[in-house]
């Protein structure tokens, strides 16, 4: 991997996207595969496992997104859509192309 991917921690607005992606994969996951398992299959463990993993990204992207609002001046429309996001199976993977651009240009003003 050159450093560009998703997984990045190392800048404010790349812990937003990775987060963010991660919420997404736990939300699909979750909804996809842990809640058949549960009322199909009948082993509410994976949602008790896949739902606490969800519920702690979920609250660590609510708290990355405030925190960018504050830190970077962003408005609260742009968290109202990052909140939005995190509601719609998918919809922070389509968030992921602004994100890796809003942390390309905090990489640009850091050099």
């Amino acid at each position: 991997m050159n450093g560009t991917g998703v997984m990045r921690f190392d800048t404010p607005t790349a812990r937003l996207r990775a987060v963010a992606f991660l919420e997404g994969c736990s939300y699909v996951l979750l909804l996809g595969v842990a809640m058949p398992l549960k009322y199909w299959a009948g082993v509410p463990e994976a949602v008790t496992v896949v739902g606490m993993a969800h519920g702690v990204l979920f609250l660590s992207l609510a708290a990355l997104t405030l925190r960018a609002m504050q830190d970077r001046g962003k408005s609260f429309g742009w968290g109202v859509r990052i909140g939005i996001a995190s509601l719609i199976p998918f919809a922070t993977f389509a968030l992921d192309r602004e994100l890796r651009a809003d942390d390309e240009a905090w990489r640009a003003r850091a050099r």
